[in-house]
């Protein structure tokens, strides 16, 4: 039987998570949202391509975040938590420096320019936070089990029934104050934390409404309708989780795009007036914001684990990395970067060398 938890508990909760340092924190129940049951559909689409830890399946066959009751059948409730991750530099949108050569500098997303891997800095928040309850209930053997972008759950949906934030058309999670750049963590408990149940704010209301500014905005059209991704189209999931080659429609609209994309949110009028984080950990390294893309594409392995220890730009590897460098080079039309793409269209990496080829193509028939 899950213990009932009254509201002094929840406040407790919420308290802690503001000095663990998140800005949001909410307590939703565990039970399976109207949002899941779009989960099965969107696999069976294919459109979560080559991410099969999204496939993930319980005994029965069953996906396993399609309901949280296949993962955790003790869990009763959702704590999550949010941080904001936003920096003071310019969006993607927005980059115009006089100073450099926009076509020869790369785009990384915001959210990995962190000085540490968010799921370290999130996680060690979350873990605070689940120590306070712990602490609280005083309940020896309290089931606790906390998730920072790396178990079996649509964090998310939990999240809009926690009141933290709506789910946007571009599929991410918007606070009407904070806007959209935001990690989650959440904490599975057995407990029964009753109190924001009934609260006006639940779930988070939508406030996109006839706003369609990421649609038009994505360059490979991913999102496919309002609320609905491609993975396959998505410029994030071919810079990162995409193996081998990049389909050539979708090469040109990359643009200089090496490691994830921030277009839609960067349009999202909600973004306007995003605050900028107070967690140092989240500002930028030195070079991570336009960095230049020579840079990327002549380093060496050793180079590449030392300058991206602790980052998550290691996701994408090395040789992903030059690949998409490559792919860069060639959007920007730039005729300084054909002597190394021939040396790259020698390269040992079969991916490197056919999308060095690509760009070189590229350059050469726009000049």
């Amino acid at each position: 039987m899950p213990v009932a938890i009254n509201a002094e508990v929840a406040d407790l909760i919420k308290r802690a998570a503001a000095d663990a340092g998140f800005d949001l924190c909410g307590i939703a129940p565990a039970a399976d949202a109207p949002e899941h049951k779009y989960f099965p559909e969107w696999i069976a689409a294919g459109r979560a391509g080559e991410m099969k830890y999204m496939e993930a399946r319980d005994e029965r066959g069953d996906l396993k975040r399609a309901s949280l009751a296949r993962v955790a059948p003790w869990a009763h409730s959702v704590i999550v938590c949010a941080i904001n991750y936003n920096t003071g530099h310019p969006y993607s949108t927005q980059v115009r420096d006089p100073d450099r050569e926009c076509s020869k500098t790369a785009w990384i997303s915001r959210y990995a320019w962190s000085r540490e891997d968010y799921h370290d800095a999130v996680m060690r928040r979350l873990r605070q936070v689940e120590g306070t309850l712990q602490n609280a209930v005083a309940a020896q053997g309290l089931t606790t089990r906390c998730y920072v972008d790396t178990g079996p759950i649509v964090e998310r949906v939990f999240a809009k029934y926690a009141g933290v934030g709506w789910i946007g058309k571009n599929t991410c999670l918007i606070n009407q104050k904070k806007g959209s750049w935001l990690f989650l963590g959440v904490i599975l408990t057995a407990l029964e934390i009753t109190a924001d149940l009934s609260a006006a704010n639940l779930p988070a209301p939508d406030r996109c409404g006839t706003c369609t500014r990421c649609i038009e905005a994505c360059p490979t059209n991913a999102i496919v309708a309002p609320y609905q991704l491609d993975s396959n189209r998505c410029i994030a999931y071919l810079t990162i989780e995409k193996r081998g080659k990049i389909p050539e429609e979708f090469r040109a609209q990359i643009g200089r795009h090496v490691f994830g994309c921030d277009i839609c949110q960067d349009v999202c009028p909600w973004n306007r007036k995003a605050p900028v984080t107070a967690a140092r950990e989240f500002e930028a390294r030195d070079g991570m914001v336009n960095p230049a893309l020579e840079w990327l594409a002549e380093m060496s392995e050793d180079e590449f684990r030392s300058a991206f220890r602790g980052s998550p730009l290691r996701r994408a590897k090395r040789s992903g990395l030059r690949r998409n460098a490559a792919i860069a080079m060639g959007n920007g039309g730039n005729r300084d970067f054909l002597p190394i793409l021939e040396e790259m269209a020698k390269d040992d990496d079969e991916n490197v060398r056919e999308s060095s080829l690509w760009a070189k193509r590229r350059i050469e028939s726009q000049t």
